[in-house]
């Protein structure tokens, strides 16, 4: 069975906490390792590294640091396939989704090879009699990265790329439920010629996340995840004296309106809502219909739907994976019984999908008549379920977006853009 530590100061380690975690194979239900959970003092020793490497790398050259950033950038994509294999075995996507996944993560590093051009100051001559202005862009030093179980691979790369490049040493704290991605990077990192210690990988649970956003040398944490714990990261870090960035749900719409494409609006839904089982943060979970398209349109988005084949990660046929765990599948179907509980209309029911596995799988569920009270259309339920609000009038849908205390974002569907 793997057993998966930390990369601290250039090189793999063992956890001395003791506490370890499990990581499964959703496609199977299986065990296929366990992860160290950091203690405190193993934070500590990976937030020392970092500080001592901030003494030479936060000095070192835009051009060096950008010459590493290329290398590394090649790194990652010559390795795509085994990072996205690693994806798929502990998160469940397909294998499609996830090298889509790193294909994302290598334009951010491609975006941090230009980190030159970013970090250019600015001179201001004569702002006031006898008084100029000049602004320097500097490193904080030491910074930290937590992120969340559904993009193993392209989350981290939001961050770290340019946090390194700009001068500072990093810490990563990646989900404990698919945590072997991020140590992947960090042996590419390695490869690439980074110094030690410029990033490092903890893994762990609430123990290291507080250890992180508690400790005094580390300056900024940057956060994706769930709302209520974006809301304890940014408390407890400002409570702490950092800079934060606290990324948290999302409830994403798709608005049809009558004289929308049918075929195209189908074709979205289906792609937005289960893609990757509906665990993305821009998943699309509700469809707003206006006016009689309610009925054509829920006919196409379920004839779509019932064609997709679902199965394992590394499964070429696959379109959509298994969920993350156990729990998360039984929760998401628990909002499907629960809708139909409270009156809407299970047009496609998930949990009646058979599996010849015992993997957290899980059918797409579509379901009418949802009302916003309901808790499937209240909650972010982040899973393959997409419901349907039916609205008389374009303004009673703009009115249904903008009362949703979510963002991220809405796609409007018409063939009138007037």
């Amino acid at each position: 069975m793997n057993q998966i530590g930390h990369f601290i100061n250039g090189q793999a380690v063992a956890g001395t906490s003791g506490n370890t975690g499990v990581v499964n194979n959703p496609a199977t239900g299986q065990q296929t390792g366990s992860v160290a959970l950091a203690s405190v003092g193993e934070v500590d020793t990976a937030v020392a590294a970092a500080k001592e490497a901030f003494e030479t790398w936060g000095k070192s050259s835009i051009a060096n640091r950008t010459k590493l950033m290329f290398k590394l950038r090649n790194l990652v994509d010559e390795n795509a396939d085994a990072l996205a294999a690693a994806v798929s075995s502990e998160h469940g996507k397909v294998h499609s989704d996830a090298l889509g996944e790193v294909a994302r993560g290598i334009d951010n590093i491609e975006y941090a090879c230009n980190i030159g051009e970013l970090m250019r100051g600015g001179h201001s001559n004569q702002v006031a009699t006898g008084i100029d202005v000049t602004t320097v862009r500097r490193p904080l030093g030491v910074v930290a990265g937590i992120t969340p179980f559904n993009f193993p691979a392209m989350v981290p790369l939001w961050m770290i790329p340019n946090a390194i490049a700009t001068g500072n040493t990093f810490i990563l704290k990646p989900s404990e439920k698919d945590p072997s991605v991020a140590l992947l990077f960090a042996e590419l990192f390695a490869e690439a010629g980074f110094p030690p210690g410029v990033f490092n990988v903890v893994n762990g649970d609430k123990v290291a996340v507080d250890a992180i956003l508690e400790h005094r040398d580390i300056a900024a944490v940057s956060f994706v995840g769930s709302t209520p714990i974006a809301r304890y990261i940014h408390q407890t870090a400002t409570n702490n004296g950092k800079r934060v960035q606290a990324l948290g749900g999302a409830k994403n719409h798709m608005l049809v309106l009558p004289d929308a494409d049918i075929g195209l609006a189908a074709d979205a839904a289906v792609s937005a809502a289960y893609g990757s089982a509906g665990e993305r943060c821009m998943a699309i979970s509700v469809a707003v219909a206006v006016g009689d398209i309610a009925d054509p349109l829920i006919e196409a988005i379920a004839d779509r739907t019932v064609k997709l084949k679902i199965g394992a990660g590394d499964d070429p046929d696959a379109e959509m994976g298994a969920l993350i765990t156990r729990e998360h599948r039984d929760r998401v179907a628990g909002y499907v019984g629960g809708a139909a509980a409270a009156g809407a209309t299970l047009v496609l029911d998930g949990r009646e999908t058979k599996f010849d596995s015992d993997g957290f799988f899980l059918g797409c569920s579509l379901i009418d008549n949802v009302t916003p009270d309901m808790d499937v259309y209240r909650d972010e339920v982040f899973g393959p379920v997409l419901a349907v609000v039916r609205v008389d009038t374009y303004d009673e849908a703009l009115e249904l977006l903008n009362n949703n205390p979510f963002g991220n974002g809405t796609a409007i569907f018409t063939r009138d853009g007037g």
